[in-house]
């Protein structure tokens, strides 16, 4: 990341910045647990992928919240529970007072027109048959826009949204025909065309360059300020999280060991794991390009069957033995809206 992309990801910090302080609670997530079970050949219960085990948090109305970790971490299988691609094993989702396990047929529908999500592979989530207007058109349909000219009126405002314009230039043209900034715009507008309260990013600026990441994300941070759009943003990379975060959640096999505002954690981390992401962080200074950075030894463990106690212990240099390996950790507050799940942080 050159210099002048990282001024240009300041301003974009500088305009998130200046969105109302949100107040109202929009989602609510409380001891989530999303867990696939396991069959021995296609017969008999062989045990449970513990993807999400005991996930809690609050997302205000215009909030942006950013959940990262590495891969494997659950952070999929958390998105996919909020898209309500997959119902909860146990504990409670709940979107504007109603809980999500109890919605079905058109009140599950209409959940799903509230929540936009935006794809990491545009290439890949845009239907190669399909032009830019059907695939645009097709939401309105489903939702029940019948008026050709709204749908066509409603296409050409979204467009302009995401600064494609003129629109009709680019209507008639598929995926292909596309660059991968346009795509990605595509994929935003298709999120935002039943007007979402909600927005589920998966890594949309990995697939980019650097100097387009700095587009999406102004488009982005636009349509967030325009709409007060809540925004959930799924990443392994904490380099571009400062840019557009309000808070963020560090997720580690099925939990969220650290929470707290953007500026808080990057300054001042306080779980081992999220120091290890923040020097894993790739470095835009072209002179410590050859210093190589210390990382916790090892893998992420089996989700099948994690260690008991701390999940991180078997990695982590400040085990506490006794206690790590063997008690699951409480969350603490060390400091005002900093919320740790780490034995080294319990009151003396």
């Amino acid at each position: 990341m050159n210099a002048d992309t990282i001024t240009e990801l300041r301003k974009v910090n500088k305009m998130t910045a200046t969105i109302e302080e949100p107040h109202e609670t929009l989602l609510s997530i409380r001891d989530l647990h999303v867990w696939y079970e396991l069959r021995r050949f296609g017969f008999g219960h062989a045990g449970y992928v513990k993807a999400v085990d005991g996930v809690s948090f609050d997302l205000a109305e215009g909030e942006t919240v950013a959940v990262v970790g590495e891969s494997g971490c659950g952070k999929s299988s958390l998105m996919k529970t909020i898209l309500a691609l997959h119902l909860p094993t146990s504990g409670e989702l709940i979107f504007e007072g109603k809980n999500l396990s109890t919605l079905k047929g058109n009140a599950l529908r209409d959940y799903r027109f509230d929540i936009g999500y935006v794809q990491q592979d545009p290439y890949g989530a845009l239907p190669p048959f399909m032009n830019v207007q059907q695939i645009l058109e097709e939401p309105l349909l489903i939702s029940g826009v019948k008026d050709k000219q709204e749908r066509l009126d409603r296409i050409r405002k979204v467009m302009s949204e995401v600064k494609l314009h003129p629109a009709d230039d680019y209507l008639t043209k598929f995926p292909h025909m596309l660059s991968g900034g346009q795509q990605q715009r595509i994929v935003i507008a298709r999120a935002m065309i039943l007007h979402p309260k909600l927005i589920v990013a998966d890594e949309p600026f990995s697939m980019l360059d650097a100097s387009v990441r700095v587009e999406i994300l102004k488009i982005l941070s636009a349509l967030q300020e325009k709409y007060q759009l809540s925004v959930i943003y799924i990443t392994h990379d904490l380099s571009t999280v400062k840019y557009f975060s309000a808070r963020i959640f560090v997720m580690y096999a099925g939990n969220l060991i650290e929470k707290a505002e953007t500026r808080s954690l990057l300054e001042n981390p306080l779980h081992p794991y999220t120091m290890a992401l923040l020097a894993a962080t790739s470095d835009p200074d072209a002179r410590n390009a050859d210093t190589f950075k210390e990382v916790p030894p090892g893998e992420p463990p089996s989700l099948v069957n994690p260690p008991k106690g701390c999940r991180f212990h078997p990695r982590c240099a400040r085990i506490i033995a006794g206690l790590c390996d063997e008690k699951e950790p409480l969350e603490f507050e060390p400091a005002p809206e900093h919320f740790v799940a780490c034995w080294l942080y319990q009151p003396q």
